[in-house]
């Protein structure tokens, strides 16, 4: 007999129990939603001290454009990377390499720019080589620098070596660098009275080449004489004047010399701590200090001749340099400040000084001699090298060119801390 089946009663929810559980859903959303809300918040608040405390000051610079080269731009964290990238060990020199890291991503970059107008460009495995060789870090900026340097090598092999011809006229020099024009015509007599130009080269040159060498500059090609003696007035000269006479002075403002003349005013003097106040004018040669002199024996004022010719001190202040002496100038000098017989503001005779340096000077030279010659290798390079700055140069000078640089004080500290970790 089958057994029946039981049917349990429906359960009845009172009115009052769905009141309760309706309030009851409704509070827990409530507390959920502010749960939620004030997850959201704390994380709300994390996220704006992190990006307040760390993102704003630590890496959102980094994001900052340094320099524009064209339409290519730079940021703070490639301007870091090439820093690293040049000094390595030597971070700490950072603060003196600021300057120096911007012209160096401007130009790799003007050179990128004008090889790849050129037809010439450097592979990506040829460069991960050269990093995986060195060891360097493989960042952006160590890129651009190793492909820069690359795409030079290959133009000067296949673009500046071919435009350097194989032989070409050679002139025979010999050469001597005088401090005055004045002796210039002294120098002239003696040679012209029969004196060897060698040993007036070696006796009285002021130029280390031309004075160790007799004078004898031996054969040259155009486009080496100059960097030979770190001018840039003689060669023109040289190529363009007759073969056997002697030149006439060619005066050179910027080539430098060690040997000054002085006109010193003691002004006071402390013989016990050996210290003494001193106006000084500092002049390139002998002729031009006995012209200054003179006009100080009229009663000129000192100060203003010195701002106007004096070669001591910085441009612009020159009338007012003074210093305390105590063992920090040459021997010449110091020996006058402190001889016995010196006196307080008269202004001393002329000085000589072999240990300072002074700019401008005359040239003499004689062509002795001109040949059709092939340029030898070392020449060639020169050359070569010349032809690579030149074209340097001519990028920094092109007006199409455009470079906008943005580095300022803030960032320059925040590149010099992020390189020293400090």
């Amino acid at each position: 007999m089958a057994k029946k089946s039981v049917v349990k009663p429906k359960r009845t929810v009172t009115r009052r129990q769905l009141s309760y559980w309706q309030r009851q859903k409704r509070r827990r959303r409530i507390i959920i939603i502010l749960g939620i809300s004030i997850i959201v918040a704390v994380v709300a608040l994390v996220t704006v001290g992190v990006y307040c405390q760390w993102y704003v000051p630590e890496q959102k610079p980094l994001k900052e454009t340094v320099v524009e080269v064209n339409d290519a731009k730079f940021d703070m964290q490639y301007y870091i990377d090439t820093i690293n990238f040049q000094l390595g060990e030597y971070y700490y020199l950072v603060e003196y390499y600021l300057d120096d890291a911007l012209e160096t991503i401007e130009q790799n970059e003007l050179i990128r720019q004008k090889a790849e107008e050129l037809g010439f460009t450097v592979g990506d495995d040829e460069v991960k080589e050269t990093i995986n060789s060195y060891g360097y870090d493989n960042t952006q900026a160590a890129r651009d620098a190793i492909g820069a340097s690359l795409l030079l090598g290959e133009m000067e092999e296949e673009y500046f070596k071919p435009k350097v011809p194989i032989n070409a006229e050679h002139r025979h020099v010999m050469a001597m660098f005088l401090e005055s024009e004045a002796q210039v015509t002294e120098v002239r007599d003696r040679l012209e009275t029969g004196e060897d130009f060698a040993e007036v080269a070696g006796e009285l040159s002021l130029e280390s080449t031309t004075k160790e060498g007799g004078g004898d500059l031996d054969w040259q090609p155009e486009g080496i004489l100059n960097g030979l003696l770190d001018t840039t007035v003689l060669e023109s000269y040289v190529f363009s004047s007759q073969v056997g006479g002697l030149s006439k002075a060619i005066y050179d403002a910027e080539k430098e010399k060690s040997l000054g003349y002085w006109l010193i005013k003691v002004v006071e003097m402390d013989e016990e701590a050996g210290e003494a106040y001193v106006q000084v004018i500092l002049m390139p040669s002998e002729e031009e200090a006995q012209r200054v002199l003179a006009r100080l024996d009229t009663g000129e004022d000192f100060a203003k001749l010195a701002e106007e010719f004096s070669q001591y001190g910085e441009e612009g202040s020159r009338g007012d340099v003074s210093l305390v002496v105590g063992g920090d100038m040459s021997p010449a000098f110091e020996e006058y400040v402190f001889g016995s017989e010196t006196e307080l503001d008269v202004v001393s005779g002329i000085i000589s000084d072999e240990e300072v340096t002074t700019t401008g000077g005359y040239w003499l030279f004689k062509v002795l001699g001109s040949e059709i010659m092939d340029i030898s290798d070392d020449n060639r390079e020169v050359l070569v090298a010349d032809a690579i700055n030149k074209w340097l140069l001519s990028l920094w000078d092109n007006p199409e060119n455009t470079i906008v640089e943005y580095l300022d004080d803030e960032m320059r500290d925040f590149a010099i801390r992020k390189v020293t970790g400090e």
